[in-house]
């Protein structure tokens, strides 16, 4: 019962391949295994239903690395604010 987790390990990305805008919608259908229209449609409809949809899309965006980046745009924010050098 106790297995090592090995290099086949998902990791919550923004996509390079299947954006429209920020790769956020692409990367969750990867990570989740959905198409990533139907993770678009979920924000479309959160923002119709009071407007959460954008806010947790923005919030994604910062908190999400991309694809082959070091780290999130969030992380380069601060990082740049504490006057380091950023891994973006």
């Amino acid at each position: 019962m106790n297995e090592k987790l090995g290099g086949n390990r998902k990791s919550l990305r923004r996509s390079t391949d299947k954006r429209i805008l920020t790769g956020v919608c692409g990367g969750i259908g990867e990570f989740v295994g959905v198409d990533p229209n139907l993770v678009r449609l979920a924000f479309a409809v959160f923002t119709l239903l009071g407007g959460s949809g954008v806010l947790l899309y923005v919030i994604a965006w910062l908190v999400m690395p991309e694809e082959g980046a070091g780290g999130s745009v969030l992380e380069h924010i601060i990082r740049n604010f504490q006057g380091k050098k950023s891994n973006l």
